[in-house]
């Protein structure tokens, strides 16, 4: 379907087009105006975002080349409830204190990858705490919950899968739906704000917000879902057996985020390059094309574009030499360097801790399964003994040694 906005028809070529609550009025908009100001919510239930936050960040980024204004709203206020979207049961409740400090640091996550300060297409961060810590709850029940009607609210996904699966929906949880359509409203208010995009999972509380613009009287409102970001087997992308990819180089390295797109199914190539990257349409075709061994070229295309995008050049290019360095010139120099001490060598340092500190694995038990199954490695050999101890001979006069969990992730051990 071909639009008169250059911005749909181009998120809708990339595959970033999911649904819409009114496509024809919104490209109308979107054609006619060049000053539209859309927002895209994320909860704070963590100290960063992780890989399935990607595509929301990308429409951001997007937004902006097409010279629009996207506000980022950080839930400050709706993280102490907690989305019960796609959630089997309720989460857990987090501290005020918790909650400040994983605002503060997703905060510095997105400055990295969306451009945030005064100018026309300039993004703006914003805490819907600012507003609902300060509602009247009854008040609140009668201006705005007067509007809403709970028949239709058990008819949502994120409410009606609960109940199907006779598992608890808390009324604190079913309150949600009510505040994020009040944040649309609240954002309308402050900034003219007519579109709110967010993920497929989003579109029942979207169009609360939508219905009670309209219920308010405010100038039409417009929603816009994107597909989640799913693997070839149609799985959530965004999580390995060792957690998270998060997308904070604290939390992750930056090496071990390249690695996690290198690895990608093959059928998800050319996907998540029109999803996650800037790459053109024509060179991700001439990428697909690729076949049997030569898509791995394509995948390093993908990471380290990806790469770019959340931790800089820099870091995106040391990835690719170090990966390239390890795996097809058998060269570990350029590996993520994990630093001890010389008193914890020559004391002796457990091999399952020391899969554990790395960050190889995410736990000791996870790190003593890979020992038994032959998947660990020190300098290239295999170590199939739990109680195996790393000393100064393990280094054989060398500066590091090389310490492997599996194939695909590795870590440059030195001595300090």
């Amino acid at each position: 379907m071909k639009h008169k906005s250059e911005f749909l028809n181009f998120i809708q070529e990339r595959g970033y087009l999911y649904q819409c609550t009114n496509i024809e009025g919104l490209d109308q908009l979107l054609s006619e105006n060049n000053h539209i100001v859309a927002y895209i919510g994320f909860d704070c239930t963590a100290p960063s975002l992780h890989a399935g936050h990607l595509i929301q960040i990308m429409m951001l980024r997007h937004l902006q080349k097409f010279g629009y204004k996207p506000i980022v709203l950080l839930g400050g206020g709706t993280t102490k409830i907690g989305d019960p979207s796609g959630k089997d049961k309720a989460r857990s409740f987090l501290s005020i204190k918790d909650i400040s400090e994983n605002i503060s640091s997703i905060k510095k996550t997105l400055e990295k990858m969306t451009s945030f300060d005064d100018g026309k297409t300039d993004a703006v961060i914003v805490n819907n705490a600012d507003w609902l810590d300060n509602i009247k709850y009854i008040d609140f029940l009668r201006d705005i919950g007067a509007y809403f009607s709970v028949n239709r609210m058990l008819s949502f996904d994120s409410v009606k899968t609960r109940l199907d699966r006779e598992q608890t929906l808390s009324f604190l949880e079913f309150n949600y739906m009510l505040l994020q359509a009040y944040d649309f409203t609240e954002l309308n208010k402050k900034y003219d704000c007519r579109l709110q995009i967010g993920g497929s999972d989003q579109w029942g509380n979207i169009v609360n917000g939508i219905e009670l613009g309209k219920k308010l009287n405010l100038p039409e409102l417009f929603g816009l879902t994107t597909p989640l970001l799913l693997n070839a087997q149609g799985k959530k992308m965004g999580k390995t057996e060792s957690g998270a990819v998060w997308l904070d180089d604290n939390m992750l390295k930056p090496y071990d985020y390249w690695q996690y797109f290198r690895n990608v199914d093959d059928q998800d190539v050319g996907r998540f390059l029109r999803l996650l990257t800037d790459v053109s349409i024509d060179e991700i075709k001439k990428l697909e094309s690729l076949k049997d061994q030569e898509i791995n070229e394509a995948k390093k295309v993908l990471a380290t574009e990806v790469t770019k995008i959340c931790h800089g050049d820099k870091e995106a290019e040391l990835a690719l030499s170090a990966a390239v360095s390890a795996f097809e010139n058998e060269d570990s120099s350029l590996l993520p360097d994990y630093i001890i001490k010389k008193a914890q060598v020559a004391s002796g340092i457990s091999l399952v801790n020391l899969l554990r500190d790395t960050g190889l694995e995410f736990s000791k038990c996870a790190a003593k399964r890979l020992i038994q199954g032959n998947g660990c490695k020190v300098n290239d050999n295999i170590i199939n003994n739990v109680s195996y101890i790393i000393n100064f001979e393990s280094f054989k006069g060398q500066p590091f040694i090389k310490l492997s969990a599996g194939k695909k992730r590795h870590v440059k051990v030195v001595v300090d």
